[in-house]
């Protein structure tokens, strides 16, 4: 859309929510808020989106630095808050913006649509819902053809009547040059010291304008948080959707009550999930991927036919085709799972790569390290790879042999085919076809030697 813009209203404390973080970072499926009405914006309007931050501006852009931003310095409510940001959309040519609140991740591109379809012919349009119970939201008054919205603690029955149940959805379609007009004009809510931008509702009717309040039914999707059990509604409602989508288009769902997958993330059909498992980010599971319960996936790729044992742990890894991976395993960031490779309980991968084939079992810590295809990584095997303040390298050739209870001292290199004794302590180059071992000679001592009591 050329001349119109999304402008998200992302500046607000969230009081309600009770926490230090900015209301729009509170995640759900493991994703900010913020982040879900970014998916259902950039498919219509592009780039073409400012957002409008205030309270702890700098961790809002810090998540999104890819994002345009509008600082509103004082939080003055809604209607300061396109008046902060009038001047940069009229700045870059837009006759029109399309001011959404950042609390409604379950906002869709097919929503935003349909919205923008209906609006297109007025000058001011906002979307309605009908509730059964209103709560906070504010109250849409319709008398003939004029319409104007009251905000929930404004709301006097006295003066205004029964509430009809139809509310205000927060989302609206503006004309610029209308706003500029109109915006000078408001006035400071008497109970709550803020500018409403509700109030250009009214003001617009006044003026001659075009008004439309668009009623979309009790569609869900268009609800913000504003708490905590909000905030948990709100998730498992989208689980439920998320999930179900998942079973239609033919992912097999073990316990699907228990399955939490994020928005962002993508599963190939044939794959089977078990939970209660986790999976988030913009993770990627390809076809034929097994995922036993107890699992935690956070923006890792899974190649065909790889299989996750029950309570693993895998961030930022990928794991490849065939790949074995737990049961309680670690992959930390950076570690990469090649081909048929095996990964097996108590073993953590950081800044690691596996070669096709290579096994690590059971008990070992791989950090920045490489380790070559078919090599073999015995129990209790570590890489010592920082030294109080750099990390290095280890580096570990093809079909070799780690024995049991070996410390590679990074920065080191173990050969191709070379072999280390079980219980030894590597600090030197293993050249390629070697055998290393780097222990103390046994020595066994008669118990008399240590001062013990042979009678006892």
């Amino acid at each position: 859309m050329e001349t119109c813009a999304a402008l998200i209203l992302a500046a607000g404390k969230g009081t309600r929510m009770h926490s230090q973080k900015p209301k729009v970072l509170q995640t759900i499926l493991g994703s900010p808020m913020l982040a879900c009405v970014y998916k259902a914006l950039k498919p219509v309007f592009g780039d073409d989106i400012l957002t409008l931050v205030g309270h702890r501006a700098d961790l809002v852009q810090a998540c999104f630095p890819e994002e345009h931003f509008v600082i509103q310095s004082e939080q003055q409510g809604t209607g300061h808050a396109l008046a902060c940001a009038l001047p940069m959309l009229t700045q870059k040519g837009y006759h029109q913006t399309m001011v959404v609140n950042g609390d409604v991740p379950l906002l869709t591109e097919d929503l935003t649509r349909l919205f923008l379809e209906k609006a297109e012919n007025f000058d001011l349009a906002f979307a309605t819902l009908t509730l059964t119970e209103p709560g906070a939201y504010g109250r849409v008054r319709r008398n003939g053809s004029q319409v104007e919205i009251i905000e929930a603690k404004d709301y006097d029955e006295a003066s205004y009547g029964p509430p009809t149940g139809e509310i205000n959805a927060g989302l609206y379609l503006i004309d610029c040059k209308l706003a500029a007009q109109l915006l000078p004009k408001l006035t400071r809510s008497p109970k709550s010291g803020e500018y409403y931008i509700t109030d250009l509702v009214a003001l617009a009717s006044q003026a001659g304008a075009r008004v439309a309040a668009i009623n979309l039914g009790s569609d869900q999707r268009l609800l913000g948080v504003n708490s905590p059990r909000e905030l948990s509604d709100m998730e498992e409602f989208l689980r439920q959707q998320i999930v179900d989508g998942l079973l239609d288009k033919g992912v097999i769902c073990h316990a699907p009550d228990l399955v939490r997958v994020g928005a962002f993330v993508e599963i190939e059909p044939g794959c089977e999930l078990t939970g209660p498992c986790e999976i988030y980010g913009h993770s990627h599971i390809c076809q034929g991927v097994e995922i036993a319960s107890h699992c935690h996936i956070e923006d890792c790729r899974i190649a065909k036919g790889a299989r996750i044992h029950s309570f693993s742990h895998l961030v930022q890894a990928e794991v490849g085709e065939g790949a074995l991976v737990g049961p309680y395993a670690r992959l930390r960031p950076g570690a990469v799972l090649e081909e048929d490779s095996h990964v097996g309980n108590f073993v953590e991968l950081k800044k690691a790569r596996l070669g096709r084939g290579a096994k690590a079992n059971h008990l070992s810590y791989l950090g920045d390290a490489s380790i070559g295809q078919g090599t073999n990584i015995g129990a209790g095997t570590i890489t010592c790879n920082y030294d109080g303040k750099n990390k290095h390298r280890t580096e570990i050739g093809e079909h070799a042999f780690i024995g049991s209870n070996t410390a590679l001292v990074a920065p080191v290199s173990v050969g191709r085919g070379a072999l280390i004794g079980a219980g030894s302590t590597i600090t030197h180059n293993v050249p390629e076809g070697n055998l290393s071992v780097a222990r103390a000679k046994q020595k066994n001592f008669a118990q008399r030697l240590l001062g013990r009591d042979d009678a006892d």
